[in-house]
């Protein structure tokens, strides 16, 4: 049975890598909801985080494809019930309308939105949250003249996701890299001269 899943990529920054993962979802005919990439809690390594509606089995294959790419360190996927996530979404309105109309303002403070930008023709606001709550804002703001709308791809922290990171550093401990090598290097020469 189809069901949402994020997938959750650590990679080496690397240029075309995005189009090599992008080719392995449309071969397979899936659909990307959306994706992510931003640099991660470790040094030159990056995270991509891919929203997609598919069976588990599916998941499970795309997963091993991207792990095959050179630069990709490891591919996770979870159910929305495993991970801590949020999409941010903006909205802009007319500003006549805003401070005409006292019912937006109190609207506003209910669904948890904030002022980012007030211009004489326009007002923007910025909500976060599930896709239901920034789609309920939608709805309520239509009304009164919703200009513009945009919302931003999901991210998402696993529950469970310390054992990647622990892994990473024990890899760097057995194989570790040139920055690793140097620095052990010079902590040994600080000792020497400190003795």
């Amino acid at each position: 049975m189809k069901q949402e899943f994020t997938i959750t990529v650590y990679t080496e920054n690397q240029v075309g890598l995005l189009n090599r993962i992008a080719i392995i979802f449309s071969r397979r005919k899936i659909n990307i909801d959306s994706m992510n990439t931003s640099p991660s809690e470790i040094e030159n390594i990056h995270r991509f985080t891919i929203l997609i509606e598919e069976t588990e089995e599916v998941v499970r294959k795309v997963c091993r494809q991207i792990e095959k790419q050179v630069e990709v360190l490891k591919a996770y996927y979870n159910t929305n019930d495993e991970i801590v996530w949020q999409e941010m979404a903006l909205y802009k309105v007319s500003t006549d309308v805003i401070v005409e109309k006292v019912k937006v303002e109190r609207l506003l403070r209910e669904c948890g939105a904030r002022v980012v930008a007030i211009r004489k023709d326009f007002t923007v606001f910025e909500t976060s949250g599930h896709r239901d709550e920034t789609d309920k804002l939608i709805k309520a703001l239509e009304p009164f003249g919703l200009i513009e709308f945009v919302r931003s791809a999901r991210i998402a922290i696993i529950k469970e996701s310390h054992g990647f990171h622990e892994k990473l550093k024990e890899f760097e401990k057995r194989e570790p890299g040139e920055a690793v090598l140097e620095n052990e290097f010079l902590n040994q020469q600080e000792e020497v001269f400190s003795m």
